[in-house]
């Protein structure tokens, strides 16, 4: 199952390349690797903010490097079925979190995290932690 990287692991993987998640980036090989179009655009508003090209540039170079899904159907109905449970349950998720969780269900990929105590609440999403082995779900 190819996975799909949130902006913490893609951070970490720019801001350590020699670190496990990069490595495990190289060990799957790119074509396994996905990231979304909605954390290609939070990576490249965290530079914009610090106003920082060199960062810039990093990103841009790090999302050459995969594959960078857009946002289409099926993800859509995906997004609706998840927001209402989750907030019928009390346990609303953010808003590009929530669209990024669709995506991963919707096209059957792994979502790696940071953040796997907001996402392990989605059901049917596999969850894994590239940062803290332990983490999955």
């Amino acid at each position: 199952m190819p996975y799909l990287l949130d902006a913490n692991i893609v951070s970490d993987i720019i801001r350590h390349p020699s670190r496990d998640a990069a490595r495990r980036l190289r060990s799957l090989g790119e074509l396994q690797v996905r990231t979304s179009i909605v954390v290609a655009a939070e990576l490249k508003f965290g530079a914009e903010k610090v106003q920082s090209s060199v960062l810039a540039r990093k990103i841009d170079a790090a999302l050459d490097r995969m594959i960078v899904l857009p946002l289409r159907p099926p993800v859509d109905d995906v997004y609706a079925r998840i927001r209402s449970q989750v907030e019928r349950a009390g346990t609303p998720i953010g808003a590009n979190d929530l669209l990024i969780a669709s995506q991963a269900i919707a096209l059957d990929l792994v979502l790696v995290t940071d953040n796997v105590r907001e996402f392990s609440r989605i059901e049917g999403l596999h969850v894994e932690n590239w940062l803290r082995e332990d983490e999955t779900s």
